[in-house]
Parts: C-alpha cells; structure tokens; sequence
C-alpha cells in the first residue's frame, strides 16, 4: 500500500487509466481475431470491414499513446499483407 497521500492518488489515477486503456487494448484485438477468422472462413468482403474497424482502432490507440506506434503499424502491416494475400488468391482462381 502507498504511504502517502500522493502516492494514494497516483494509484487511483493509473488504475482508471488502465481501465480506460483496456477498452482500447482489447477492442483492437477483438477486430484483429474477428479479421483473421473471417479471412480463414474465406469470407474476404467481411474481412476488409472489420479490417479498416481494426486499422481505425490502433490508430486511435497509438494516438493516445495506448499502443506504441510502431506497435501499431507492425499488426496494421500484419493484419493488411494477410488479408492482401487472401484476396490475391481469391481473384486468381
């Protein structure tokens, strides 16, 4: 336990903090998991929607400095080169 007031207050604020976060962090990966699903399923046109719902996400996650932006745009290139390649296998066939 912290011993002094601040020290109190400091602990308030990181956890609403991290509750905020939280709803960003995990909002992100939802998108990510519900994209690659989709892309599995070969349900590609579905993909791309929740893709850019992903893609929006990060973005405003990286902007409140939730996510590190190089985090961000390392799974944004992950999650695109994938759906990427799905499409591109698709209008081969």
């Amino acid at each position: 336990m912290p011993n002094t007031r601040s020290a109190m207050k400091r602990m308030r604020q990181a956890e609403r903090k991290q509750q905020r976060n939280q709803r960003f962090r995990s909002a992100a990966r939802t998108y990510i998991k519900k994209t690659r699903r989709l892309i599995a399923e070969g349900k590609l046109e579905e993909a791309q929607e929740v893709a850019q719902k992903a893609v929006s996400t990060m973005d405003r996650a990286a902007s409140k400095g939730i996510l590190h932006r190089n985090n961000v745009a390392r799974r944004k290139s992950r999650l695109m080169r994938q759906l990427n390649q799905a499409l591109g296998q698709n209008s081969g066939e």
